[in-house]
């Protein structure tokens, strides 16, 4: 299996990105970038798996066709994912879908197979928590949109990760690739990324994942950049790293065989102690880069 997957290496059709489990090698997660020109539609079928539509950069309608009939999401939107939280829509398995957007836009599709059919459902910006981690050089802000005991999904996880330049987040790093019930889930992952620009200059980063064990034996030390993926069947990842200058962004897609839809995790043995210098350090100032609106009246 390729690991890394610069920009362009997952492209098919329609997607600039299109990550399934068959392409993957693996049994549940999925991820597709969909770029559409202004007045564009794609049409799609969910089959097996349950998708949520994340807007990336601009707007979109999102028309589902189901057993229960069919339901229409407006998304606002945002102009990119350093400018704002986005709302986003639930589409189902067993289903019909349609993205249309007027602006034209970049739009994720973060999915899993899964086994129940769930209802169509609109995700409003104002729910979505927006979380700072760590303190000094480790700070990141997470956008839990579909985490899990946040946004009910029958198996996917999915959240945005955001680094200041400079910073190191997924880090400690950490696994979940073992069934250790209470402890740690095995879940799948993809990570796809993009970077704030500096006076034209595109950004990058580093993103590491190192083996966790016999037969879980993923290493990658790879220089991502914008619309790259990295997969991640197993291993210890992180650090993820943002060069000086440029804020990077990365989506994380997570799915597993586990019953229970659950992120829990294991810090490497080497570096779980960072964890408790940070009560002694502030959060990096820049943070959060914007928060979530406020619900409406």
């Amino acid at each position: 299996m390729t690991h890394h997957l610069p920009a362009g290496r997952a492209l098919a059709g329609p997607y600039a990105v299109d990550v399934s489990p068959k392409t993957a090698g693996w049994d549940h997660s999925s991820l597709r970038v969909l770029e559409l020109e202004p007045g564009g539609t794609h049409m799609f079928d969910t089959d097996d798996s349950e998708w949520i539509v994340l807007p990336l950069s601009g707007g979109c309608t999102v028309a589902v066709d189901d057993a229960s009939g069919r339901h229409t999401f407006e998304l606002a939107g945002r102009a990119s994912v350093f400018d704002g939280v986005s709302d986003f829509a639930y589409v189902p398995r067993d289903a019909r879908a349609g993205v249309t957007s007027a602006r034209g836009g970049r739009f994720a599709l973060t999915g899993a197979r899964c086994t129940r059919r769930l209802p169509a459902r609109y995700g409003p910006a104002s729910g979505v928590p927006v979380e700072l981690r760590g303190t000094g050089n480790c700070s990141r802000q997470v956008n839990n949109f579909g985490a899990a005991g946040v946004f009910e999904c029958d198996r996917l996880i999915a959240v945005e990760v955001l680094t200041p330049g400079g910073n190191w987040s997924s880090f400690p790093p950490h696994k979940h690739d073992e069934h250790r019930p209470g402890e740690e889930s095995v879940l799948e992952e993809i990570y796809y990324f993009e970077f704030a620009a500096h006076d034209g200059t595109p950004g990058l980063g580093y993103q590491r994942v190192s083996p966790s064990g016999p037969g879980r034996d993923t290493d990658v030390l790879a220089e991502v950049r914008d619309g790259d993926v990295v997969l991640i069947p197993d291993g210890w990842h992180g650090p993820s790293m943002a060069v000086p200058g440029h804020h990077m962004y990365y989506l994380n897609v997570m799915a597993g065989p586990g019953d229970e839809r659950a992120w829990l995790i294991c810090d490497h043995p080497d570096h779980a102690w960072i964890r408790d210098t940070w009560q002694d350090r502030s959060v990096d100032p820049r943070l959060p880069l914007y928060t979530a609106p406020e619900r409406s009246a």
